[in-house]
């Protein structure tokens, strides 16, 4: 689809919601076969990142609805991705941990979305491509909007232009 007026083509809206849209349709094709989809390699990026957490505070860290998460942690620990073990300090809390079978999927996962990324990203040089992703990460960062899982929900339910 052509853009049809320039004042479009400079509108900061459209721009950013043709390229999350193309985004989340690439990442949908890379990650389609690991339950969850991109929830479920949120999961696994998160885990990787530091020390055990919670199922609670996994799911307040990725804003999934915390009945949810629990059943999208079945799923990972049925195949395999991620443990869950009981907090030392606090029985009734479970601590999800990263299988070693759950780490090299996600390094793979990883390499092929960096790569689907950097086809999206083709009309970028790498310099622009790291610079594009540096300043979208600190506009993400300091934001106070809605968990990225929502409003990824909204764009594929056609709720957001």
């Amino acid at each position: 689809m052509g853009v049809t007026t320039p004042r479009v083509a400079a509108d900061l809206g459209w721009a950013l919601g043709r390229v999350t849209r193309a985004h989340l349709r690439t990442v949908q094709e890379v990650v389609s076969d690991l339950p969850g989809g991109p929830r479920g390699y949120h999961v696994l990026a998160s885990l990787e990142e530091g020390p055990p957490a919670t199922q609670l505070a996994l799911a307040r860290a990725l804003g999934v609805d915390r009945t949810v998460m629990t059943y999208l942690l079945d799923e990972l620990e049925r195949a395999g991705l991620v443990a869950r073990r009981p907090d030392p300090a606090d029985r009734r809390a479970r601590h999800v941990l990263l299988t070693d079978t759950g780490r090299e999927r996600l390094c793979a996962l990883e390499r092929r979305l960096r790569d689907a990324e950097d086809e999206l990203l083709s009309p970028l040089d790498a310099g622009e491509r790291d610079q594009l992703r540096a300043l979208l990460q600190r506009l993400a960062v300091g934001s106070d909007g809605p968990a990225p899982c929502q409003v990824a929900e909204e764009i594929q339910a056609g709720g957001a232009c």
